[in-house]
């Protein structure tokens, strides 16, 4: 496997947990928190706040290697740690990775 196959696999496999762990962010935020606070239903966010807490751990965790794989430097890996904690983050984030993507893969 080329380098540059290598860097699109794991730049592939980071926007997909990134764009999972967005969705598991707004989910709890403005499905799950309502639920428990309007409608008396904490379970909702005893389980999406789970899952969005392993989804988290698998973003932090896949971030580092991902960025020396892809040569980031330290405010590109800055911000997409940034990105994780803010509601939308993950999905702006996404849209410079996306070009990324593209640039690799076209040349």
């Amino acid at each position: 496997m080329s380098i540059k196959e290598n860097q699109i696999k794991w730049l592939k496999r980071f926007r997909k947990i990134s764009i999972i762990e967005g969705l598991s962010f707004l989910l709890l935020l403005f499905i799950a928190m309502p639920l428990k606070y309007v409608f008396d239903m904490p379970m909702a966010v005893k389980i999406v706040g789970w899952v969005h807490g392993m989804l988290f751990v698998i973003y932090i965790y896949v971030i580092f290697p991902t960025a020396k794989k892809l040569d980031w430097s330290f405010s590109k890996t800055f911000l997409g740690l940034v990105a994780a904690v803010l509601p939308f983050g993950p999905f702006i984030f996404d849209r410079n990775l996306k070009k990324k993507e593209k640039e690799l893969i076209d040349s």
